[in-house]
């Protein structure tokens, strides 16, 4: 499990970080995807010029090209509907810190993953899938990214690594809160999620 966070926190970061600069000159959800591999490498392997951490660092950039309300309204699933706009705020706000922290923290320097992308399918008129291959540590896994093209163009809405969707592994937990405690639940847990993040590791 914690190989396949390292790998996912790659190919999430490899997948999204640079896209900034590859919307400017392609509508194919492909190309940024292929695109932005160069610029994430560079990021994460170029010599640490502050002392941000690296979920820090790309922050900006994944709330600018992730549909986080997106994926956040998705893993909750239907009791998004019963929920307030301040809930729906509050959750989409600790999900999002959540979901950089978790996989950006496990981010691990050393080998770069070898990331080969196959030829997007379509799912819908305005949403995609993008497969993709990684070779990591010795070991070759599957991801697919999925896209929904908004007004400012293609955003990445949920990541299948190995056949587990980032969507369908949080509606299962969230789901589970939600019938216990409502959306006050769900806000409970993501803040003691989070709250373990930032306790002192043990050495």
């Amino acid at each position: 499990m914690q190989t396949l966070r390292c790998l996912l926190a790659a190919a999430v970061l490899a997948g999204l970080t640079s896209l900034r600069l590859a919307a400017a000159s392609s509508d194919d959800p492909l190309d940024l995807l292929r695109t932005s591999v160069d610029e994430v490498m560079a990021i994460a392997y170029a010599p640490a010029t502050s002392a941000e951490p690296l979920s820090t660092r790309v922050r900006p950039v994944l709330e600018k090209y992730f549909t986080f309300e997106g994926i956040t309204r998705r893993a909750v699933g239907p009791g998004w509907r019963q929920f307030t706009p301040d809930q729906r705020a509050r959750i989409t706000t600790l999900f999002t810190q959540l979901v950089i922290r978790t996989y950006a923290d496990k981010f691990t320097p050393g080998e770069k993953p070898v990331i080969a992308f196959g030829a997007a399918t379509e799912l819908a008129p305005n949403r995609r899938e993008v497969p993709s291959s990684i070779t990591y540590q010795g070991a070759k896994y599957s991801v697919g990214y999925r896209l929904e093209r908004e007004t400012a163009g293609w955003r990445i809405y949920d990541v299948n690594i190995e056949g587990v969707s980032l969507v369908a592994n949080y509606r299962g937990q969230f789901e589970a809160l939600n019938q216990k405690g409502g959306a006050e639940a769900i806000l409970r847990s993501l803040q003691t999620k989070i709250s373990e993040l930032d306790a002192p590791k043990a050495p």
